[in-house]
């Protein structure tokens, strides 16, 4: 089978390599970009060991070709951390020894990030829900579980501080008062404060 050249932006550096059409891209981050913290597990897409973030959201990178992801955003898991620096859902894993053997840990942080992004303040049942799809043969969650909670109150605080530090400073483009505004006085389309809501409840239909 011909090589065909692909180009994938990972944690914000643009990689390229030569590889079959047929190559995962599990296979192509971590054999080609060297970013072996991505693991492969069950290769079936039911572990969740492979998990990356492509354009923010989940995918199992075991099931996928690396050139279908070429012209997206990818995170793995080495791109969390600020330096030497562990990012918070890092640091709660570790202060709650969410970890063992540490095999499934890339995966189930990546799900974590996208889990908060989605849900920044989730129950315990939640919480156990947004992992669902993560295999731990090691802890048996009760820690995993914790980690999350302790990521979320972590990550809402340092959300808090940052607000606090917006309305000290409203002059900053970020601020939305200070955003481009309609004649109306109201802001822009592109401006206007994108919120991440909570889960949804399930609605069904009549029942049959």
């Amino acid at each position: 089978m011909p090589l065909r050249r692909i180009t994938l932006r990972v944690n914000g550096t643009t990689y390229t390599g030569e590889a079959e059409p047929r190559k995962t891209l599990a296979d192509f981050i971590r054999e080609d970009c060297g970013l072996t913290g991505t693991h492969l597990g069950c290769e079936h897409g039911v572990c969740g060991a492979c998990t990356i973030l492509m354009d923010g959201q989940t995918v199992r990178s075991c099931l996928m070709f690396a050139v279908q992801a070429e012209g997206a955003e990818l995170t793995t898991v080495e791109g969390l951390a600020d330096g030497d620096r562990l990012h918070p859902i890092q640091q709660a894993y570790w202060d709650h020894h969410a970890l063992q053997c540490g095999f499934c840990t890339p995966g189930f942080l990546m799900t974590t990030v996208e889990f908060l992004n989605d849900n920044p303040q989730p129950t315990e049942r939640e919480i156990r829900e947004g992992l669902a799809g993560n295999l731990c043969r090691c802890t048996g969650y009760q820690n995993i579980v914790k980690a999350v909670a302790a990521a979320a109150s972590t990550l809402a605080a340092a959300s808090g501080a940052r607000r606090e530090t917006r309305t000290a400073a409203p002059s900053r483009a970020t601020d939305v008062m200070a955003a481009p505004r309609k004649t109306d006085g109201t802001p822009a389309a592109s401006q206007r404060p994108r919120h991440s809501g909570k889960t949804a409840k399930r609605r069904s239909g009549p029942k049959r």
